[in-house]
């Protein structure tokens, strides 16, 4: 039913558990994972030289941070006999999800929930939402306990 099944993860508590359930589909159906982290690299800045140097120096860091978790996730998914890719992109999270899903064929996109109601949720906003509400290809959302 699924032969490529994409996690986009962002590291946090609210990723594993849709980490998990991937990994298990992925072993159930005999599926490739593919393990995606987004660097939200934004549009447009403004500033001097030096402020461009720090968020370059942010950025890099958070794509060394984005290696480090999809390494670990593919380290336990190859445990379990599941083959994996694994990719780390800088851009807008949501439209390079589904990007990244279109361009390798995906069956099924799985992702967490942060858990965030209310205030928290309207100022914040969900990529989660956002990939459910503009992704053609099936998405299950694996949610965790609401913040408090």
């Amino acid at each position: 039913m699924f032969d490529r099944i994409l996690v986009p993860t962002d590291g946090s508590d609210a990723a594993r558990p849709a980490v998990e359930m991937a990994l298990g589909l992925a072993r159930t159906h005999d599926a490739t994972l593919h393990v995606l982290f987004i660097v939200d690299q934004p549009v447009s800045v403004s500033g001097t030289a030096e402020g461009f140097s720090g968020l370059d120096n942010l950025l890099n860091a958070l794509e060394e941070q984005g290696h480090r978790t999809t390494d670990a996730i593919a380290d336990r998914a190859r445990e379990g006999d599941v083959e994996t890719e694994t990719a780390v992109r800088r851009g807008n999270p949501h439209e390079d999800i589904l990007a990244y899903a279109n361009d390798h064929g995906i069956d099924l996109i799985v992702m967490g929930t942060h858990g965030r109601t209310g205030v928290k949720r309207a100022l914040w906003g969900s990529v989660t939402e956002d990939v459910v509400r503009h992704s053609e290809i099936p998405v299950l959302t694996v949610h965790r306990e609401p913040e408090k």
